[in-house]
């Protein structure tokens, strides 16, 4: 047992000053076969710690359904092992760029604009998660013998509001149910974030990407004594759909690391090794000063420009950061763990069976709903990944007036008497012909991820407005979800009933194989990566296992595949397309991240972050 407090100016374990040196590295977003490779990847990079975030909506999916809540506690252990320290941040808000910042969609979907504040109903709801999720903390602290030596309220709370009520209620909670550990905030180094997410009592860390100094300044204007901490020292950063990757000089981000410590804090490497964001858990944000305009959704890698890859390789990053935390330590570093091996050579993937969109509905979908006088939501059907095909009727006879939507999140395929005729996308949206009536009118909609930071945080998805004919709503609206969640339900897919495969372009489910041979020395590859030039937007799994979504408007051209998804012999494909298939194969190579090689186009991060 140990004995974990914050001192006047430093963190002391049994009454002696240590520092915190950690990284992080979220579990959810490493295949559990790799943890203990990611982990000692940490451990020779020179630091002591890791830190998580726990997201509320993988292990909640519905009210009262918990999923695999252990696997945090299996994580912990796993840092245990490997001589880690760890730090615990249990949200119930996490940002991450993670769907909807951790917040499940019917939380948000029944408090809206309740989330985050003193709001009885919505604590409630906080309250019966914690009393789930906390054991898996509380037996693991460092004063039972554990490796967990702190854990955080709420997470930058003071770039979204001032509710003090709200922050001295979770500390509380995390108190009541056993939590022993110092507790900390974390937020920009500005006055309104550090006064709106600090709480009395409890540590305040800093979250930045350089200028330490003076960042720290305005941490000790708000917090006069107590160790210094940057809670998130952003060494990268991440990347959105359509958009030019992001990168950052190693050589600039390893002077900030240093300026850090030479300031005597304690650091969170944020990230040391990001990870993917398998099976649509992808967030997205809002452009703007304060993030209020434009939508922009994250890609599926979280490779974050970290020093430690998508695919658990050391970059420059890395030997540069090792470089100078090794100044810092206590002793020599530990020696690299082995570098995966990827895919040794190419492998194509035929895809020989498919499906379309309205038969894999009727198979895998939810019940359809009653006729409604407006389109519902997302929410309002309980959907939080997937599809929703909206079905309406243009009545008749009238003349061709334009058709388009309203209050549309996020990205609509749209057919008119079984025809397609375009896509839409954006808050307001119309299609480029008009349409006649009488017709019949299908809009299949798919969130491309929710709002994980500022004020647009909990808008719903879907078709929040309406449908519109001319300036007329359209009313008597028919809709049905198709869950990505369906597709996880053991012998779901396989109960779709296949055809061969249709030309060029097509929408809907397609099923193929490939072999994996299996080296005599090596055995199956530790990962590979999969591309499909020429598909459109949809998403892959490979043995039931969803990689995530892609999208040919890059960034990311190839999807992760852990190696401990594959399978000696023949691997099963499904690739789910909702805009326009490419020619019947797709490709597995050793994979590529989306960063390798600084792309040209890429956008340089500066050091002003």
């Amino acid at each position: 047992m140990a004995d974990f407090t914050v001192g006047d100016d430093h963190f002391r374990l049994d009454g002696r000053p240590v520092r915190l040196l950690s990284g992080a590295l979220h579990y959810f977003r490493v295949h559990e076969a790799h943890w203990d490779h990611r982990l000692s990847m940490l451990r020779a990079m020179g630091l002591n710690c890791v830190e998580t975030y726990v997201p509320w909506n993988l292990h909640e999916p519905e009210p009262g359904v918990f999923r695999d809540v252990a696997a945090l506690g299996r994580f912990l252990d796993a840092a245990h092992r490997a001589g880690l320290w760890a730090i615990v941040r249990p949200g119930p808000y996490i940002c991450a760029e993670w769907e909807n910042g951790g917040l499940p969609a019917w939380v948000t979907g029944r408090f809206g604009r309740r989330v985050r504040t003193r709001d009885a109903g919505y604590l409630e709801a906080v309250e019966r998660w914690f009393a789930e999720l906390l054991p898996q903390v509380v037996e693991r602290q460092i004063d039972r013998g554990g490796p967990v030596v702190m854990v955080q309220v709420e997470n930058e709370y003071g770039s979204y509001g001032t509710d003090q009520v709200y922050l001295g209620r979770l500390a509380e909670v995390l108190r009541g149910h056993g939590v022993s550990v110092p507790l900390f905030t974390s937020d920009g180094p500005e006055d309104h974030m550090l006064t709106g997410g600090s709480v009395p009592g409890v540590l305040a860390t800093a979250n930045f990407g350089s200028g330490a100094r003076e960042a720290f300044e305005v941490l000790r204007r708000h917090q006069p004594e107590g160790p210094l901490m940057c809670m998130e020292f952003w060494c990268g950063w991440f990347d959105h759909w359509g958009a030019a990757p992001t990168v950052r000089d190693p050589a600039e981000a390893a002077q900030a690391l240093r300026e850090i410590l030479e300031c005597g804090a304690s650091v969170n490497i944020y990230m040391a090794h990001g990870g993917t964001n398998f099976a649509g858990w992808a967030g997205a944000n809002r452009s703007g000063p304060v993030q209020d305009q434009d939508f922009q959704p994250t890609v599926t890698s979280y490779d974050y420009d970290a020093p430690i890859d998508e695919y658990g390789r050391p970059t420059e990053k890395f030997w540069l950061f090792r470089e100078v935390l090794a100044e810092f330590a206590d002793g020599p570093l530990p020696e690299l763990p082995p570098e995966p091996a990827g895919l040794a050579a190419p492998v194509r993937a035929e895809l020989t069976g498919w499906a379309p969109l309205s038969v894999v509905l009727e198979v895998l979908g939810d019940p359809e709903r009653a006729e409604s006088g407006v389109p519902p939501t997302f929410e309002e059907l309980g959907v939080d990944r997937g599809l929703v095909r909206y079905e309406v009727a243009v009545p008749g006879s009238r003349r061709p007036y334009a058709l388009g939507v309203t209050g549309l999140r996020d990205r609509a395929v749209v057919y008119v008497d079984g025809v397609r005729e375009g896509v839409l996308s954006g808050e307001s949206a119309t299609l480029d012909e008009p349409v006649a009536g009488p017709a019949s009118v299908e809009l299949w909609v798919e969130s491309l991820g929710r709002v994980n930071y500022g004020p647009r945080l909990a808008e719903p998805k879907g078709i929040t407005g309406g449908i519109r004919h001319e300036r007329q709503y359209l009313h008597g609206v028919r809709a049905r979800a198709l869950r990505l969640a369906a597709f996880e339900e053991p012998g779901a897919v396989d109960a779709v009933p296949f055809g061969a495969v249709a030309e060029r372009g097509r929408t809907g489910l397609y099923r193929g194989s490939f072999e994996s041979a299996v080296s005599e020395r090596a055995g199956l590859p530790d990962h590979a990566g999969i591309e499909l030039p020429g598909w459109t937007r949809g998403f892959v799994w490979v043995n039931g296992f969803c990689l995530g979504r892609y999208w040919s408007a890059g960034p990311q051209r190839t999807l992760y595949v852990p190696g401990p998804v594959l399978r000696e012999g023949v691997n099963e494909v499904w690739v789910l397309e909702v805009e326009g298939a490419g020619d019947p194969w797709v490709e597995l190579g050793p994979g590529v991240p989306v960063r390798a090689g600084t792309p040209e186009g890429a956008q340089s991060l500066s050091g002003d972050l």
